[in-house]
């Protein structure tokens, strides 16, 4: 009978210590990602009990709760909702949340840790439960400048300050409307969420930060140049032989630059002159002796092989390992395997802009509460010391000279020293082109970074490029902010 006791407690004991274990693990590990989920129904119900809190760019509103009287109490609400998406995401009845709405929804719904005594409080005064209000970094003038140069495009932009990180616009398009998606007809959502994520353009998804992403083309050949001149080994002045091909070792690839012509008329030509007329062959030249280590290196040091987060996750940018020479050279002007954000290309010119630092980017300023106090605010911190203030300063006079006489002239403000660097990435034989510019103004002091990506050629066919369709849309977002 002991015995029988002895299996029968120790049966007892493994199954408490079994529950015990997963009941911690649910509590202590995946909380915030079952708390995250979109499938999570019950707490997305749950939070329709209380106003959920603003999301406010500035003194604009661009996302609210509005009163129902329908069993949901309120409905969510963004008056213009299409400029803002990629920002406030949507919160659904029936699909979920996404964007702000979903990262910061501890706050939004007033159930964060550091709103407990706020809510003690609004229990004793005896009122309606409401959540904090999240105020994000966009400047609406900017975001506004930036969505109406994309126009009818597929593409993105973002602009950030260099010195904070705080992003100041976040464009994608084609964009949706949250506002079908947070409606309390839950056939209506469900065929609305079906319509757009059967879209082959993917409206959802967020090209400013993530989605399908683009080779960068020539406008990483910033980070190749500032990868040279931070080796020690090369200078603005460094020369390479100029020819008007190049056939990469144990390939059968040749490199040409983007007219088919040498990089101007000398037999050398330096590296400087080779970023201002945008030349493949040398920059080719120049990778495969730096090596993909090198460039590497430095890519990851503005960012690339890292997780991001906004506060919603960013997606990863790559700059491939294991390459062989003629890989390499091809790296060296943003092809191959090399594939990068929006937000990423615009950090690369935010870090050279602040002297070699880049700041970790973010989209949220702080949180407030009801009473306007201060929740939570979100103090600019560095990501990563990228290069040196020398280099980056060497890497500037590149950039500017490719604004003010070379491949990146449709960028160019009257009075104005902007820097900057135009791709044309090839996608594949009969493919459409992405077409890229990334850079900061002013020169000196700079107030923003700024990157922009067009897909499909920008609907021009292959008469595009990066300098005809990106460029111009660059300049317009940095006067947007120089204006303010």
């Amino acid at each position: 009978m002991n015995r029988e006791l002895k299996r029968v407690s120790a049966l007892v004991l493994v199954m408490f210590f079994a529950l015990f274990g997963s009941t911690t693990v649910i509590q202590a590990v995946q909380a915030d990602a079952l708390r995250l989920d979109p499938r999570n129904t019950r707490a997305l119900y749950d939070s329709y009990d209380t106003e959920r809190g603003p999301i406010l760019a500035g003194s604009t509103v661009i996302a609210q709760s509005v009163p129902t009287g329908d069993e949901y109490v309120f409905q969510r609400e963004y008056p213009q909702g299409q400029l803002y998406a990629p920002v406030t995401g949507y919160f659904s009845p029936t699909q979920g949340s996404a964007g702000i709405e979903q990262y910061m929804n501890d706050y939004l719904s007033g159930t964060s840790n550091s709103q407990f005594l706020d809510t003690i409080n609004r229990i004793v005064a005896g009122q309606a439960p409401k959540g904090a209000a999240v105020e994000v970094s966009i400047d609406p003038a900017v975001q506004q400048a930036a969505f109406d140069a994309l126009g009818d495009r597929q593409g993105a932009v973002v602009a950030i300050e260099p010195s904070t990180g705080r992003i100041l616009a976040m464009v994608s398009t084609p964009t949706y409307d949250p506002n079908v998606l947070a409606s309390h007809d839950s056939q209506a959502v469900i065929s609305a969420f079906g319509a757009l994520e059967d879209d082959p353009l993917k409206p959802l998804s967020n090209r400013a930060s993530s989605g399908n992403m683009n080779p960068p083309g020539s406008s990483f050949k910033v980070v190749v140049a500032a990868a040279a001149v931070a080796s020690g080994k090369y200078t603005a002045d460094s020369t390479f032989p100029n020819p008007v091909s190049l056939q990469l070792p144990g390939s059968s690839a040749t490199v040409y630059n983007w007219n088919r012509l040498s990089c101007g008329p000398g037999e050398t030509v330096t590296l400087a002159e080779a970023i201002r007329l945008s030349c493949n062959v040398p920059l080719a030249q120049l990778g495969m002796e730096l090596g993909d280590d090198a460039i590497r290196e430095t890519a990851e040091k503005f960012g690339f092989n890292s997780r991001m987060t906004l506060p919603m996750p960013a997606g990863i940018s790559v700059y491939p390992k294991n390459l062989d020479d003629a890989q390499t050279g091809l790296t060296a002007f943003g092809q191959y395997e090399v594939r990068a954000t929006p937000l990423q290309m615009a950090l690369v010119s935010a870090g050279i802009a602040n002297e070699g630092t880049v700041m970790q980017p973010t989209l949220v300023d702080r949180v407030t509460g009801r009473n306007l106090e201060v929740l939570k605010s979100f103090e600019p911190q560095v990501m990563n010391d990228a290069v040196t203030s020398e280099t980056a300063a060497s890497v500037t006079d590149m950039m500017l000279d490719s604004v003010a006489s070379g491949q990146s002239n449709g960028a160019r403000i009257e009075g104005v020293d902007v820097a900057g660097k135009t791709g044309t990435a090839q996608n594949g034989e009969d493919e459409p082109y992405s077409l890229w510019f990334t850079g900061f103004a002013p020169a000196k002091n700079p107030e923003v970074a700024v990157a922009v990506v067009v897909e499909n050629d920008g609907n021009l066919g292959r008469h595009s490029s990066g300098n005809i369709v990106a460029a111009p849309i660059a300049k317009k977002v940095l006067e947007a902010v120089l204006n303010r």
